[in-house]
């Protein structure tokens, strides 16, 4: 079992998006805390950083959650990770600005 930890960021975010929006987070959230090994459809890795992505498809709407696994770098033996950011996805070129962002995020939890 995992332990999320949420960024006021992420609840930010998460408290701005409509209930089946909502209740769709909750699931693939709950698919994390409950499931040793999570499906790339939920979480995958971002080449070239130490982040993954949570992926949540509602209707043509595609919304990332950017995380870090804290307690491993392998996201499947991970116990805890941190909900650093949520954007919706609109095209990859955007991925350099959620990325930084969710380092700088990150950085004020592990000084």
């Amino acid at each position: 079992m995992r332990i999320i930890i949420r960024t006021p960021e992420f609840d930010e975010y998460y408290n701005s998006l409509q209930q089946k929006v909502q209740e769709k987070f909750d699931y693939v959230m709950h698919v994390i805390i409950s499931q040793y090994v999570v499906s790339e459809k939920f979480v995958k890795k971002l080449q070239t950083t130490r982040l993954y992505e949570m992926r949540v498809s509602v209707g043509n709407n595609e919304y990332r959650t950017l995380l870090f696994a804290v307690d491993n770098v392998n996201f499947v033996q991970s116990r805890r990770v941190i909900f650093l950011n949520s954007f919706l996805k609109k095209d990859t070129r955007q991925y350099r600005k959620e990325i930084i962002k969710a380092e700088e995020i990150l950085n004020r939890y592990i000084i």
